[in-house]
């Protein structure tokens, strides 16, 4: 089919969507608020809408006072139950599928449910706004002049008690419609293989013949497979191999550690980066304007949300609030009540609005994974932006790290001690530390305040790590590809001491 006439019949398709679109942008808490409604009025049956009478909560308020807000232990014996074939727990219709995730602080596997509804009405409908989204702000694109490369996890899907369970994106791939795989490359089979490391090569073997114009994957193993791509037919660039290559969707990590090396490989000023937010709990914002890093929380997926300011956040003055009550530039961890059955649920992401006309966020990080020892408060968005400002002034590029306290003792004070993987090492390790130091002062008050006159906190120590320390670590581990990440930062030192103890040997 010529590509102006599916250009034109995704844009028809945009058109209906937008007028959907328009409608939770002009009324917002209207929109959440009764999408709060329909989903209790459809679980009010369950055992855990009777738990709570779901039938009987008639305002928001009722809603926020009877029903707890939990995290994955307060809610694995449900889902242990419904894993086991039992039904009508916490969604009414059958819950056919689990998406694995192992996450980055816990080694114990979780179990989300997925449903019929956040199938459709959640991840494949996030899909096909990002394009139409993507298509409106790009009239030139030809997408569909070729495939895209998507890089999902490495867990085929197992089979127990008449469901399924595996990595999201192969519960994704397994029921795409078969069409789906057309425009698609690595084949379904390759895309499900369970070794990562044959499966990275039979993707690179697969696709270099292809003709790609699409990426899609998280960034950091997104990067593995590209520079694969380019030991394995000597180029250097991706246009060499894919010359109609146009856009990246990527989500998952945080882009900035890696812009460099994309924009390395990939040079054109025309090249376009898109990002997205989902997790396997559901998809949540995309990213609806050309050169930006704001995203578009979407509002009519079967997603209702509230909010904790992380300044209160498990403390006994905690407070949950709905999307009217949010504020710009705070720091927020977010609640989600869904369509496959999750009531009230910490999925342990921080997030700050940037706009509320519209509601545009930016990720910040983890509810677990930032540094407050001492009450500076460092989360992970600040420790990539002062990375990104370093970098550029020392010519470095880094591949990634991870950091911890160096806890008081005696008369001692404390510190932050990272590890840190470079591809460009600075020339001079004490000047990168210096301006990283600063930098960090300059965008975190309470870090500043901590530092000052070393208060409380001696300057930052970093260990330059060997080639692939945090690869070899994750293979340890058995977190390769997937949605598996390095964990940032961390109030424990954990991680910090297995990666130092491994790159002294």
């Amino acid at each position: 089919m010529p590509i102006p006439i599916v250009n034109s019949i995704a844009s028809w398709f945009l058109k209906k969507r937008f007028h959907q679109i328009e409608l939770f942008l002009k009324y917002p808490n209207e929109v959440q608020n009764e999408l709060l409604f329909s989903l209790l009025k459809v679980a009010k049956d369950t055992d855990i809408g009777r738990q709570y009478d779901f039938d009987s909560i008639k305002t928001y308020r009722e809603f926020n006072a009877r029903v707890p807000v939990i995290n994955y232990e307060d809610f694995q014996p449900l889902v242990e139950r419904s894993r086991n074939g039992e039904q009508n727990i916490f969604w009414p219709r059958p819950i056919k599928w689990f998406a694995k995730s192992s996450g980055t602080t816990n080694a114990k596997s979780k179990f989300i449910p997925v449903s019929t509804e956040s199938l459709e009405d959640c991840h494949y409908a996030a899909s096909k706004d990002l394009l139409c989204m993507y298509l409106n702000n790009n009239e030139d694109a030809q997408l569909f002049t070729g495939k895209s490369l998507r890089l999902g996890g490495s867990k085929e899907l197992y089979k127990e008690n008449g469901t399924s369970f595996g990595d999201l994106s192969a519960i994704l791939i397994d029921n795409m419609p078969f069409w789906a795989e057309f425009s698609s490359t690595p084949s379904n089979r390759v895309s499900l293989m369970s070794d990562w490391e044959t499966k990275m090569q039979a993707i690179v073997d697969e696709t270099i013949e292809e003709n790609v114009t699409s990426l899609a994957g998280v960034p950091s193993w997104m990067l593995v497979l590209l520079n694969n791509v380019l030991d394995k037919t000597g180029k250097d660039s991706l246009f060499d191999i894919w010359p109609n290559l146009e856009v990246y969707f990527h989500g998952g990590v945080s882009f900035n550690p890696y812009a460099e090396q994309y924009k390395a490989i990939l040079p054109s000023n025309n090249f376009r980066y898109y990002e997205i937010y989902n997790a396997s709990e559901g998809f949540f914002a995309i990213q609806d304007q050309n050169n930006s890093s704001d995203l578009l929380l979407m509002l009519d997926y079967g997603i209702f949300y509230e909010f904790i300011p992380m300044d209160s956040y498990g403390t006994l003055q905690q407070t949950v609030i709905p999307l009217s009550d949010v504020k710009l530039n705070t720091n927020y961890a977010v609640i989600i009540t869904t369509n496959a059955g999750l009531w009230r649920y910490k999925i342990g992401d921080t997030i700050r609005f940037v706009s509320i006309n519209p509601h545009r966020i930016r990720v910040t990080g983890r509810t677990k994974h930032h540094i407050n020892a001492f009450g500076e408060e460092l989360i992970i968005e600040n420790a990539e932006e002062a990375f990104k400002r370093v970098c550029k002034r020392t010519a470095s590029e880094i591949v990634d790290y991870t950091a911890a306290p160096i806890f008081m003792e005696g008369k001692e004070k404390g510190s932050h001690e990272w590890i840190i993987e470079f591809k460009t090492p600075p020339e001079n390790m004490s000047y990168f530390e210096e301006l990283f130091d600063n930098a960090l002062k300059s965008l975190n008050s309470d870090y500043e305040a901590k530092r000052f006159n070393n208060m409380t906190l001696n300057k930052p120590k970093i260990h330059s790590a060997r080639p692939n320390l945090f690869y070899d670590w994750l293979k340890e581990n058995d977190k390769l590809g997937g949605q598996h990440k390095v964990p940032r930062l961390s109030n424990s030192r954990v991680y910090l001491e297995q990666l130092l103890q491994i790159n002294s040997i």
